[in-house]
């Protein structure tokens, strides 16, 4: 072609130029001398660059040259001619491909030919992805998993299922591998009751981050999932129920919400921790059958549970509602005490908005928040009695202390809002600036601001990022290789206190647990 005439001794500018201009024309006229410049190299970055990012436009308008460079003895020209039939999806570059599946032995070389077949997904190369679906390259089996999956093989769903039961083998389960996470989405991907049903079978997986895949998962797929996730309510175990809990009340569906109080009816969470999930997810569903279990819930005596209970009412507030907590503080009793501890260390500003027009409530209310520690929650009702704004508010307001955050700070982590709530009531009675997150993730969010603290607790399941995932960052970040870290777990999960103290965790306290317990185990460890 003309204007690759030459094309060496040209000025930079008039390079760019050329080169801008074969690539918006795909002109096949210029290949010959594209495929010069490949082969031999100009030697500046940017211009050997454009020359590979011309060549990929002239080669997507010329199946015909691309099928034909599949066999060229240039490993560039050959590698680009891969890619381009994949980002172009090529179909009739299928057999060609698949043929040299069959003698490529450099995994490199064979994972930009199945990667270039994966985005082509014609099923032609169902066979190809099959046959190396247990090849010893991780990656490759991911994106053979992933196409199978795309061409919604169902010929391999038994092959996925067997790939999670094995990394539960002994000598798997402490790590998550990517062919693991890869067959959960794919099978959560074909959304069959048989692929639901075995998701949901193993929700409490060994390995933490995989349930947490799983988790994800079945959120996803959302009131599909529901029937199964209830049946496993019914006839699993306390770590079933617990899971299945938290899973209803992610997705959030009435029918969810109306299963979890038929089996609060039929006493099937007897269990502490059980009931604490039951009421989280009631909470976060929202539904009138879950609204008057919650309020039987103010009942509860358990600290942790009944600020699960406050939790959710905290997002439904109703007449009925308030009229009932109205009674029950006016008790005196110490379940009166509980409950407006719980509405304090809880937040839950709509609750005392409503209690406080009742004088006697009120006053109660106010000599537990007049007692906070905590600049936070005196932040957020203070601002409430502002608004209120009638002589009693202002009374009120100035025997609210003037409270400083801690020059000690400390990391909680959980997806629970009662959780979280407890923790910061923890921490600020301990002195401490408590910063508060909802997952790893966003928990990781503060050390990479370069935020310091002094001691970490963290919830061992968690969605985005659980709890073994946080350890193990904060284990591989400079200087906090020795920070203290308290992993809270259920009773069911004691088993899995190995693999978390390999991965860095100091000191661990089972839910559920009161205030002091876990102050106590903060104050042994960072002494």
């Amino acid at each position: 072609m003309a204007m690759l005439d030459d094309f060496r001794n040209k000025e930079f500018l008039d390079q760019i130029t050329i080169l801008n201009e074969i690539s918006g024309s795909k002109d096949p006229e210029a290949l010959p001398g594209l495929m010069a410049l490949l082969k031999e190299p100009v030697g500046d970055t940017s211009i050997d660059y454009m020359v590979v990012n011309a060549l990929n436009a002239v080669l997507s308008n010329n199946e015909d040259i691309v099928i034909q460079g599949l066999t060229d003895d240039h490993e560039g020209f050959n590698i680009l001619c891969i890619r381009v039939a994949g980002e172009y999806a090529l179909k009739n570059a299928v057999p060609s491909l698949a043929s040299m599946t069959e003698k490529e032995q450099d995994p490199d070389r064979l994972m930009e030919i199945i990667t270039s077949l994966a985005r082509i997904a014609d099923p032609q190369a169902l066979p190809v992805f099959r046959k190396f679906l247990d090849h010893e390259d991780a990656f490759i089996q991911s994106a053979c998993i992933e196409a199978l999956g795309k061409l919604s093989d169902t010929e391999s769903i038994g092959r996925f299922k067997a790939m999670i039961e094995e990394s539960e083998a002994p000598d798997r389960f402490e790590v998550c591998d990517i062919t693991t996470w890869k067959a959960v989405d794919t099978l959560a991907g074909f959304r069959s009751d048989d692929t639901i049903g075995f998701l949901v079978a193993k929700l409490h997986h060994k390995n933490p981050t995989v349930r947490r895949i799983i988790t994800d998962a079945l959120v996803s797929i959302g009131t599909q999932c529901v029937p199964m996730l209830l049946g496993s309510f019914e006839t699993g175990n306390t770590d079933d129920k617990i899971l299945t809990a938290n899973v209803l009340g992610f997705i959030g569906h009435r029918s969810g919400a109306d299963g979890l109080v038929a089996a609060l009816d039929k006493g099937l969470a007897a269990n502490e921790n059980v009931r604490y999930a039951v009421y989280e997810a009631l909470g976060r569903i929202g539904t009138m059958k879950g609204i008057i279990c919650l309020v039987d819930g103010l009942s509860e005596t358990e600290e942790l549970i009944l600020m699960a209970v406050i939790g959710g009412l905290g997002n439904h507030v109703n007449p009925g509602m308030i009229a009932t907590l109205t009674k029950l503080i006016a008790e005196g009793d110490d379940q009166s005490a509980r409950l407006v501890k719980a509405i304090i260390a809880s937040k839950a500003t709509a609750i005392f908005d409503a209690l406080y027009e009742n004088p006697e409530a009120g006053d109660a209310l106010i000599e537990v928040l007049a007692k906070s520690k905590d600049p936070h929650i005196l932040e957020e009702f203070r601002a409430v009695l502002v608004d209120i704004d009638d002589e009693r508010s202002k009374r009120d307001l100035k025997r609210l202390p003037q409270v400083s955050t801690g020059s000690r700070k400390a990391l909680a982590a959980d997806d629970s809002r009662s959780m979280c709530a407890m923790h910061r009531a923890i921490l600020t009675d301990l002195g401490f600036e408590p910063f508060i997150a909802v997952n790893g993730e966003e928990a990781y969010d503060f050390i990479e601001e370069g935020e310091e603290f002094e001691v970490i607790v963290t919830d061992m399941n968690m969605p985005v990022m659980d709890g073994m995932e946080l350890v193990a960052k904060i284990r591989s970040t400079p200087g906090m290789e020795d920070t203290p870290i308290i992993m809270v777990t259920t009773e069911s999960e004691m088993s899995q206190q190995d693999l978390a103290s390999k991965a860095g965790v100091t000191a661990f306290i089972t839910k559920p647990f009161k205030p002091d317990e876990l102050k106590m185990k903060i104050n042994e460890i960072t002494r």
